[in-house]
């Protein structure tokens, strides 16, 4: 059964002023060491959809055009903050060294933030399904006037999670960490994400003043909330689905994570008019770009950089990355399309066919059991089953050009470089390593012979033998 959408975050039921543009900036945390992950590889580049966790996150925050943007890394990984820069410029990195929590970590931005007046979001890296539109719901609480504002979730389960209290007009009262709650507050089942939004001024003014009073000894960026209430400024929740705010610190919930990624992918593709043929074996990069009327079917994996225009077919069982297909072209069952793949209007690539680096023309064939690469197949040419293009001489890779309308029969090898011109026929078997000109036929194999009652007396000397 397909799974329901998760509810848009909704603000507080309070009443607010009128919501006035805002600037935003972004900080990023992603100090922890991510023990439970048992990787060397940094937690927060361990990835979702094929894109590092870290990424989603900064694309979700790009998304706000924020005029600021930071991350916090620990000493013990400077190539997330490497990484980080990758992929986009002008984030600023700062370092904490030793991590002694949250608004300790927020702290070491707060250089990044110098002049800068709006809606600072402090995000996690390790959470990397928060959606922009949540985002903008929580800047705009500070719009409306909220000092802070924190996304909420209600889990099956609270456990360790920090309660967020609110006060008898439903504003936010107070985040109070598992470890420091009472038994009541333990009852709350409206929990702390860690997600916020906060008025820039406000942080600027009042971070330096959280202390460290708590069972686990770290300054939490959570006591914000106490310190605006003691200022007299309005708190707010924003609530999100579970699913939106998961946090990944395992390899289990990197699974889970990824499951609840693919299908937001399979919904959104299905919503804009694709056929899935059955959505829960089709897995989709963070990037695959579907158009509309694109048919796909079972046990279907998209890798990065794959883009299907309208009309599109891929059968079930096929694997496709950095590839692109044009309209009412198809391919598999069971394709192997591999990065720089790109089948024009029409083209057919059927089963147990690989292509890599090639360019399969309008109307071209493909059909079965062929190897394709380094290659531009003209329109309408046909190529046999069993075909090879010999592109690597153990040294470098070079090029076949096989013209519009030429015909490649069964089992044939095209040793590259060789060009194939338009209307060609090569003959089956054969094992073309000279260019075959336009029009004509190419056949490059032995004579066959036969040897008069050969098989006859090799089976009586066999037999003997035996």
């Amino acid at each position: 059964m397909l799974e329901k959408a998760a509810p848009v975050a909704q603000p507080d039921k309070s009443e607010s002023p009128p919501m006035k543009e805002l600037k935003s900036a972004a900080v990023i945390l992603a100090a922890g060491h991510g023990t439970r992950m048992k990787s060397a590889l940094p937690k927060v580049m361990h990835e979702i959809g094929g894109r590092a966790m870290i990424a989603h996150v900064i694309a979700a925050a790009s998304e706000m055009a924020p005029e600021r943007m930071a991350v916090v890394i620990g000493d013990h990984a400077p190539q997330i903050g490497d990484f980080a820069k990758t992929i986009c410029n002008d984030i600023s990195v700062a370092v904490q060294s030793p991590p002694q929590g949250t608004a300790h970590a927020v702290l070491q931005a707060l250089p990044a933030l110098k002049g800068f007046s709006g809606a600072v979001l402090v995000l996690y890296a390790d959470t990397p399904l928060v959606t922009p539109a949540t985002l903008k719901s929580l800047t705009g609480e500070i719009a409306k006037g909220a000092a802070v504002a924190v996304l909420g979730f209600t889990p099956s389960e609270p456990g360790v999670y920090g309660r967020l209290k609110r006060d008898n007009k439903g504003a936010l009262a107070a985040i109070v960490e598992a470890k420091d709650a009472s038994p009541e507050e333990l009852n709350i089942g409206l929990c702390n994400s860690g997600v916020m939004a906060i008025d820039a001024a406000f942080l600027m003014a009042r971070l330096k003043d959280i202390g460290a009073n708590n069972a686990k000894g770290e300054y939490y960026l959570t006591d914000i909330v106490a310190l605006a209430r003691k200022d007299g400024k309005s708190c707010t929740v924003i609530e999100a689905h579970a699913d939106e705010v998961l946090g990944v610190n395992s390899r289990v919930e990197l699974a889970q994570a990824e499951a609840l990624f693919q299908q937001r992918m399979r919904r959104s593709a299905m919503e804009n008019g694709a056929t899935l043929a059955d959505p829960a074996t089709v897995y989709f990069s963070w990037d695959t770009k579907i158009g509309t009327d694109v048919t796909i079917g079972q046990n279907v994996v998209f890798g990065p950089g794959v883009t299907l225009d309208n009309n599109a077919e891929v059968k079930p069982f096929s694997h496709l990355e950095g590839a692109s297909l044009a309209g009412k072209a198809s391919a598999g069952p069971f394709a192997r399309l591999r990065p720089g793949a790109q089948l024009h209007a029409g083209a057919k690539v059927g089963n147990f066919v690989e292509i890599k680096k090639a360019v399969i023309g309008d109307g071209a064939k493909v059909s079965h059991l062929t190897y394709i690469g380094d290659a531009t197949v003209g329109a309408e040419a046909n190529i046999g089953a069993g075909t090879i293009t010999c592109n690597y001489d153990g040294y470098a890779k070079h090029k076949t050009t096989i013209g519009k309308g030429a015909f490649i029969g069964s089992n044939s090898s095209l040793v590259a470089p060789v060009t194939i011109g338009d209307g060609a026929y090569v003959g089956s078997g054969s094992v073309i390593t000279k260019d075959v000109a336009p029009g004509d036929l190419g056949v490059a194999r032995a004579r066959q012979t036969a040897i008069k009652g050969w098989a006859a007396r090799f089976h009586d000397s066999r037999k003997k033998q035996k």
